[in-house]
């Protein structure tokens, strides 16, 4: 076995890992990549220079690492289908599969294999992504530092000590950027409510929205003392947080993040 690594489904979170790796050094001829659409195969090649398969039994063949990158609606079917490579090769394992546990994989791949459940985000694409980290049992460290060298190649990682709490990485992190991009849309919408021309309020509310999470970041300060510095008193910014209060923006927030949650919990169920 080699040190090339072997990912099943070509998809835009496998584009944004490979292309983290390229860019810090990983020969193409180390990476190969099973997808069943032609048009993606072509493209991946294309502008990574990676050998592309249309199975998944040839990509992983001698790999020391496996990305299982499909819907996971499919992994099941794809994992039972490699299950005795699987047993043959013993590859690390790292799965970005929403809903679906470490436990589930193993049982899959035909057990006693080394399984790290990842839980990434789509800002990855831009190499500006977190993930969520779950190892297990059979994941030694050489095994955890492979894994978070791989994904931290699309941005920060976490690693996380509970399985069971894989669901609220997904809820907070994994689905969040939907939940700022609804915001900005909101804000867009209101703008030009307000009587701004469209592409100002787009431009205010991006730019805004980014100016404030590089605040978060940079500045060492927790998001409640930001919010506090930025509020004064009986200003537009205090007329403003306080309808968002008065409406019930935190239990709003407390109730979707716990509903994606729960979702999670169901797909892991539904696909076992």
């Amino acid at each position: 076995m080699n040190d090339s690594i072997a990912f099943i489904g070509g998809g835009n979170m496998a584009r944004s890992l490979v292309g983290g790796l390229l860019a810090r050094g990983r020969a193409p001829a180390s990476i190969r990549i099973a997808e069943p659409v032609a048009a993606l195969r072509d493209a991946l090649q294309a502008d990574f220079g990676v050998a592309v398969f249309a199975d998944g039994a040839q990509a992983i063949e001698g790999a020391a690492t496996w990305v299982l990158a499909t819907k996971p609606q499919v992994l099941r079917g794809v994992c039972e289908a490699l299950a005795a490579q699987a047993q043959a090769q013993r590859p690390l394992v790292v799965s970005i599969a929403a809903g679906i546990t470490a436990v589930q994989l193993e049982r899959w791949l035909g057990g006693d294999i080394a399984v790290v459940r990842t839980m990434p985000n789509t800002p990855a694409l831009l190499g500006a992504g977190v993930t969520g980290l779950y190892a297990g049992g059979k994941v030694d460290a050489a095994g955890r530092t492979f894994a978070e060298a791989l994904l931290s190649a699309a941005g920060k990682t976490v690693w996380i000590g509970d399985e069971a709490l894989m669901d609220a990485v997904t809820a907070v992190s994994g689905s969040g950027p939907a939940y700022v991009f609804l915001l900005a849309e909101a804000m867009i919408d209101a703008g030009i409510a307000q009587g701004l021309p469209a592409e100002a309020a787009r431009v205010l509310a991006i730019q805004t929205v980014l100016g404030a999470a590089r605040m978060l970041d940079e500045s060492g300060v927790d998001a409640a003392e930001l919010r506090r510095r930025v509020t004064s008193p009986n200003g537009t910014t205090q007329a403003a947080v306080e309808h968002f209060e008065a409406g019930g923006l935190r239990t709003l927030v407390a109730g979707a993040i716990h509903a994606a949650r729960i979702r999670g919990q169901e797909l892991s169920a539904a696909n076992d």
